[in-house]
């Protein structure tokens, strides 16, 4: 029978402390502050916006929003970095990803304070997961698959990853994540050759690749560790993963889209806020 590794479940068992120490750090004076910073009205953006607002409060985090104009220039994302950066009273900042112009994203990244950088898009941060070094924080989708992995005691020491995906916000971080807790790990994408063959060989398989169905039945065997992070929004207004839910096997343990890894990654989130306010 299948087992559903359910997000709610991390938050019951992790929300609790984080709360804790929000609130202690509140009463000293350093209220834990995040900075959001949305371009336009994206569903996707606002959906993901509303999940963190509700995490932050239930944490007692506070958020400041700043919404910019959707073709905002790199100058207006430069100056709205550097204010944040300059801001002793904020501890960390999110900006919603991807741009539609990479250019204005790169000059934001190489403004803002590593040490404020919560979603792990600063050199100081790539260094960090890179090569152990630097400050910042891992990107939060990233991290959030090993703290669910971690809540239900699945081990990744000597296991056989596969990470299908390589951007720069999930796949890669969390290849080297798994890495750094000694797994073995493959990296795949869209277009990897004998992909299916890749995927049936992971004790853990980790999907992030943005394509609805990609994976299905000859991708899966029995046993597996499925963690799906895709989310897709049907014409009905239900929401999938990359990975067919009609393929997976009987004995499989795997994250149901939704309700699984989304819930982590918001608490990923407000972890990062807290410690980077401690740190300061």
């Amino acid at each position: 029978m299948k087992m559903e590794l359910r997000g709610r479940e991390v938050i019951a068992a992790r929300l609790p402390a984080l709360a804790e120490r929000a609130r202690l750090l509140t009463e000293a004076g350093r209220r834990p502050t995040l900075a959001l910073v949305r371009l336009g009205e994206k569903p996707d953006d606002l959906a993901y916006e509303r999940q963190i607002l509700r995490r932050a409060e239930a944490v007692g985090i506070q958020v400041r929003a700043y919404v910019l104009p959707v073709d905002a220039p790199a100058g207006l994302l430069t100056e709205t970095a550097r204010q944040i950066s300059d801001d002793p009273t904020i501890h960390g900042c999110l900006l919603f990803r991807p741009l539609g112009d990479p250019v204005a994203e790169a000059a934001f990244a190489a403004e803002l304070a590593p040490e404020k950088d919560v979603d792990g898009m600063t050199r100081g941060s790539l260094a960090r997961i890179y090569a152990g070094s630097g400050t910042g924080f891992a990107p939060c989708t990233a991290e959030a698959v090993f703290e669910l992995l971690d809540h239900y005691e699945i081990p990744l020491e000597g296991a056989n990853v596969t990470l299908v995906g390589r951007s720069l916000v999930i796949g890669r971080p969390a290849a080297l994540l798994a890495m750094h807790r000694n797994a073995t790990v493959t990296v795949c994408h869209s277009r990897s050759r004998d992909l299916a063959a890749a995927c049936r060989r992971a004790d853990i398989l980790i999907v992030a690749v943005g394509r609805r169905g990609l994976i299905q039945a000859d991708c899966l065997q029995g046993g597996q560790v499925i963690i799906d992070v895709g989310i897709h929004v049907l014409e009905d207004g239900s929401i999938t993963g990359d990975v067919d839910p009609a393929v997976l096997p009987d004995d499989c343990r795997v994250t149901p889209v939704p309700g699984g890894l989304g819930p982590v990654t918001t608490l990923s989130l407000a972890r990062h806020v807290i410690e980077a306010a401690e740190g300061r």
